[in-house]
């Protein structure tokens, strides 16, 4: 069984800096259907940057990626917005809700850009998904009507909304209080446990890494098997 994240020997390296970066040095990993694992590591050690290259937000200076089951070295710019609004599904620390949207509107734009889905049908999924984070009483608020952890939801449910087998996590509970926290890490250990996605997750926060699966570690850009958060 291949794994739903095949990535092979990826580099990332930013050459026209005035001295050239090396963020990602050669990482190979896979993650199988069904896991939810956190990538951690110390500040700047080049986390964020390989789950943008993990999700597609980025590309690799060398390297191979395959995302369910299909290579994406060489694919065009299009090819690879089409793959990520149908694949990925993307959770951010800072949630990036458009503040003139509602709510049910945000969950809605990557509905309306993958156009899978006939308007009424669009409306009743992202309503579902809001009532199964009990966001659905807040539907037609806008975010800055939300609290930290509402909006943190609603952004979950975002990344839903096209139904992506994978769901890439990049801090999403550090900007939150303890109890928004501890929601967040339910909701997205919920993802893996009843309704089957993969969920790939940057964290800092020990006690999010101890729901998952599996922890990678990454230092200076590498994997490092040794590594331990202090």
């Amino acid at each position: 069984m291949t794994g739903i994240i095949e990535a092979r020997h990826l580099v990332r390296r930013l050459d026209d800096e005035a001295v050239p970066v090396t963020l990602v040095d050669d990482v190979s990993v896979t993650v199988e259907r069904g896991e939810f694992v956190c990538i951690m590591g110390p500040s700047g050690s080049g986390k964020s940057s390989l789950l943008y290259l993990l999700g597609l937000l980025d590309m690799p200076t060398r390297g191979s990626l395959r995302l369910d089951g299909q290579e994406t070295t060489g694919l065009s710019d299009d090819a690879v917005t089409a793959l990520r609004l149908a694949k990925l599904g993307f959770v951010f620390q800072f949630h990036f809700l458009l503040a003139e949207f509602s709510a049910l509107d945000n969950v809605l734009l990557p509905m309306h850009k993958l156009g899978r889905l006939p308007r009424e049908a669009r409306e009743a999924r992202a309503l579902a998904l809001l009532d199964r984070f009990e966001l659905k009483p807040h539907a037609h608020k806008r975010p800055s009507q939300l609290s930290g952890g509402q909006r943190q939801r609603v952004a979950i449910a975002r990344a839903l909304a096209n139904d992506p087998p994978l769901v890439l996590a990049d801090e999403p509970t550090g900007n939150l209080d303890s109890a928004s926290s501890a929601n967040v890490r339910e909701l997205l250990h919920e993802l893996t446990a009843t309704m089957g996605k993969t969920v790939v997750a940057v964290t800092h926060d020990a006690r999010f890494a101890a729901a998952a699966d599996r922890r990678i570690a990454i230092v200076d850009g590498r994997l490092d098997a040794d590594w331990q958060p202090a």
